[in-house]
């Protein structure tokens, strides 16, 4: 299968109501051509798991002010005031959770995990509505996987069947979700070859890797 498609291609992936991985970390890393996308196919009432919601003209914040997210579920969001003020309307709903936990809960979900547990949180609004257990005297929280229907990536350089180099911190969320959903699509910053990528340093192999597009070097 060729996984390599024009960026307009990709519209027949996205749904209304879908779960949407976004790797990046304040728009580093982050996969801005298929956000592009994403805002000119119009889907609505996505629910959008990120490291954060980015800004109002960079990222994921993008999505969050064109109106299409219904759901975040994050660990930052101060820097986008658009998701703040949208969530204090009542108008989107919003999931803060600590960024340890956040990349665990996907990690769990790409390994078919059942859960994994934490301290993080406990004595906090962050254990509201959550199940708890005590080992050796210390209370944990219960976190159940995350996974998603889509994750959308930003590689550095990628390699015709998919397998992708990270280069720096563009590696923050963009390895642990690309093993969580049903369908990975990577923009890559360099596309190259099969065989160019050295394979100590592939971070994502490319057995993960539905579609690939070029992207803008906008990393």
């Amino acid at each position: 299968m060729k996984k390599v498609v024009k960026p307009e291609q990709l519209k027949a992936h996205f749904k209304d109501g879908m779960t949407v991985m976004v790797g990046g970390f304040l728009g580093c890393g982050s996969p801005h051509r298929i956000i592009d996308e994403l805002i000119q196919s119009g889907v609505k009432d996505l629910t959008i798991i990120a490291n954060d919601t980015g800004f109002v003209d960079k990222g994921v914040g993008r999505l969050v002010v064109n109106g299409q997210v219904k759901r975040v579920i994050a660990s930052h969001i101060g820097t986008n005031p658009e998701t703040g003020r949208l969530m204090n309307e009542g108008k989107m709903e919003v999931e803060l959770v600590p960024q340890g936990t956040l990349v665990e809960k996907i990690r769990a979900g790409g390994a078919g995990l059942g859960a994994v547990i934490t301290p993080t949180g406990v004595g906090t609004i962050v254990e509201e509505g959550k199940n708890k257990i005590t080992l050796n005297d210390v209370e944990y929280l219960i976190e159940l996987p995350l996974k998603a229907d889509l994750a959308i990536l930003g590689g550095t350089m990628v390699d015709h069947f998919g397998n992708t180099f990270f280069r720096g911190t563009t590696k923050n969320f963009n390895i642990v979700m690309s093993t969580a959903a049903d369908v990975v699509i990577v923009e890559a910053d360099q596309l190259v070859d099969i065989g160019d990528i050295n394979p100590d340093n592939i971070h994502t192999p490319g057995v993960l890797v539905d579609f690939i597009i070029e992207g803008g070097n906008e990393q």
